[in-house]
């Protein structure tokens, strides 16, 4: 399929002549391009800088919990991840639904007007990078406490006899410790965030005015929905680098 997209992008929209990067610079030359470059950066950028960081906090608060109770909250903990992502994202549509949004009822008890969540570009972007926080955050938790459970006890005393608090034990024993699971699940979630199609193009179809799509629902759009399938698939290449 990989050597057959580099097959299709060069090819032009009839899929009947060879143009070779023609399509490759006809992309160069759109404004919508380089927005969608621009809001993937966006989208996977912060999402996995979220992810990460609740990740680490709440699997410190996991790690933390007598062994009894464990089991239930990494149970608990996990279902926005074990989720289908597309299943999920239906009921985040109707927490953002226009007109019986969950959030705006809530926010207008306390007198705050409702919130276009799909409507305005900002809070569009806003609503898909929470989605994916949501339903992302859960495997950073479960990787980190794996991590921080084969952490020897005997580190963190010494540290402690040391004189060390309980910020320079996380920064000097916990931090080295986890450097490589760190590196290892902000990679992967970064790849995986960046070629994120489902939660886009449930919660947004890449709107208002394209101001949502990312690399992979604007190739949908371009080379599906448009029927110009040489041009989606150069778009869909660019994720190939990343």
């Amino acid at each position: 399929p990989g050597l057959y997209a580099i097959h299709l992008a060069m090819l032009n929209k009839s899929m009947e002549r060879f143009v070779g990067f023609s399509n490759f610079t006809f992309l160069f030359k759109r404004e919508t391009f380089w927005m969608v470059v621009q809001q993937s950066c966006i989208f996977a950028i912060t999402a996995v800088v979220f992810k990460a960081l609740i990740g680490f906090i709440v699997a410190h608060f996991v790690h933390n919990i007598p062994d009894k109770g464990q089991r239930k909250w990494r149970g608990m903990l996990l279902v926005p991840w074990v989720i289908p992502p597309a299943m999920s994202c239906l009921a985040w549509l109707w927490l953002f639904d226009p007109s019986y949004s969950a959030f705006n009822w809530v926010f207008a008890k306390f007198g705050i007007g409702p919130i276009p969540w799909t409507g305005d570009a900002a809070w569009a972007r806003f609503s898909v990078i929470l989605v994916n926080i949501w339903i992302g955050a859960p495997f950073f938790m479960i990787m980190y406490l794996a991590a921080l459970k084969s952490v020897p006890d005997q580190l963190y005393e010494a540290a402690e006899i040391d004189g060390a608090n309980w910020w320079q034990r996380i920064w000097y024993v916990t931090l080295p410790m986890m450097r490589n699971i760190i590196a290892i699940t902000t990679l992967f979630s970064l790849i995986v965030t960046f070629a994120n199609f489902d939660i886009v193009r449930v919660l947004t179809a890449g709107g208002p005015i394209d101001k949502t799509h990312v690399f992979a629902t604007w190739a949908f759009r371009v080379g599906i929905e448009g029927g110009d399938i040489p041009l989606g698939a150069s778009v869909s290449l660019f994720m190939v680098p990343i």
